[in-house]
């Protein structure tokens, strides 16, 4: 992506905007809890889909209703604004 990597302090104003992720090594992760696992799978596919047109992929596990996301910028060494761009349009679906 070539984006630049976010200071400490850009990263904390950057979450403060977002609801429910958190930061923890170097990453931003939310954990979202869908009815079932068919809904589950449905918004794993909806992120996909937003991810791909982004060209930014987050790292996804699945736990039957339960998908926890996990963003950063390996390319850049951390989180760029590129991260949290994706993580508001996740916030969006």
């Amino acid at each position: 992506m070539g984006q630049i990597k976010l200071s400490k302090k850009q990263i904390q104003t950057k979450l403060e905007k977002l609801n429910g992720w958190s930061l923890k090594g170097g990453q931003i992760r939310k954990t979202v809890e869908a009815e079932d696992f068919v809904r589950a799978m449905g918004f794993v596919n909806s992120v996909a889909l937003l991810a791909e047109r982004q060209n930014h992929h987050p790292d996804i596990n699945i736990r039957w209703n339960k998908v926890t996301l996990v963003l950063s910028t390996h390319s850049a060494g951390g989180l760029t604004s590129g991260d949290f761009t994706l993580a508001a349009r996740i916030d969006e679906l």
